[in-house]
């Protein structure tokens, strides 16, 4: 699943949290040999991600041999397992059919994914990629499901924008990105950005976080949790191979602390993406292809004793 990103239960202590606290994870029974990623905990209550459309005889979707992609949202138990798994209900209507990663407002009211142009009715007349994913949002309509899906107005067809993930009060998004030119350029092949959602529903221009948080090599799919913390993954140099994950502290001033790697056994030799933590900050999930796992990408639950 590179295409996407870039585009065992233990016990230990995670420097960023207290170093008195212990952690526990365990591989969660909805992994199988299919990837598992692209989280977003919404309202404390379920867990969206990001898994292959499968047909009525449980094969794989694909267009041009490719899995098609789309955003699934379970329900967390007492236990930690996501329950009465269901895809996103999109409307009929629209033909947005490949998505990557997903986050919904903290009123419910508005959900933003990733997608792209293939076979779209809205690609843009500019010249764009394929390849190049960009940010889009709906609104639920009962008995209809997520419409009127409409590409982010900052979003321009050269670039790439994804994994989108808002904060807790809703008025920030922040996302993956390879945007070029100007000051807000990306450092490396993706950067964390992010950009305002003003009180009239507009965005502000895309901001680059900055060298705190990005680096030359490639940052994907941030998570901003309740208690002011960015977590994001990077395959930057010194990391334990792959993507790891790491975090960085939104101070009072506005700007944020540089990022530290989260330890073994959070990161491993392989894929570590995807970390999100619940606003009690006692449990969570983060998905990961060590070899321990089932499959492809695994999500893997911890709780905080």
């Amino acid at each position: 699943m590179k295409l996407f990103y870039c585009f065992l239960s233990c016990f230990f202590v995670v420097l960023g949290f207290s170093q008195s606290q212990t952690f526990s994870i365990r591989n969660i029974d909805l992994n199988d040999d299919k990837p598992h990623f692209g989280l977003f905990i919404n309202n404390n209550q379920t867990v969206l991600f990001t898994s292959y459309q499968l047909n009525k005889k449980g094969k794989i979707k694909k267009y041009l041999e490719n899995g098609i992609l789309n955003i699934y949202e379970g329900k967390i138990t007492d236990e930690g397992e996501l329950a009465e798994i269901k895809p996103i209900h999109i409307d009929e209507n629209e033909d947005i059919w490949h998505i990557t990663s997903a986050c919904i407002s903290p009123d419910g009211k508005t959900l933003y994914v990733t997608t792209n142009y293939t076979n779209r009715k809205n690609r843009p007349k500019e010249t764009f990629k394929e390849t190049n994913f960009h940010i889009e949002k709906a609104e639920y309509k009962e008995g209809v499901g997520w419409t009127n899906f409409t590409v982010l107005p900052f979003c321009k067809a050269r670039y790439s924008y994804a994994h989108p993930s808002i904060s807790p009060d809703g008025k920030t998004l922040y996302f993956t990105g390879n945007i070029r030119g100007g000051k807000e350029t990306a450092k490396g092949t993706s950067d964390i950005f992010k950009v305002n959602i003003n009180d009239d529903a507009s965005f502000s221009e895309p901001k680059n976080l900055g060298s705190k948080v990005n680096s030359y090599s490639g940052e994907i799919f941030p998570y901003f949790s309740h208690d002011n913390y960015l977590y994001f993954a990077s395959n930057r140099p010194n990391g334990l191979g792959g993507f790891d994950i790491y975090k960085s502290k939104l101070t009072e001033t506005g700007d944020f602390e540089k990022a530290k790697a989260l330890p073994k056994p959070i990161n491993s030799n392989e894929d570590d993406i995807c970390f999100v933590v619940d606003a009690s900050g006692k449990f969570g999930y983060f998905s990961s292809k060590r070899n321990e796992g089932k499959g492809e990408d695994d999500i893997y639950y911890f709780t905080v004793d």
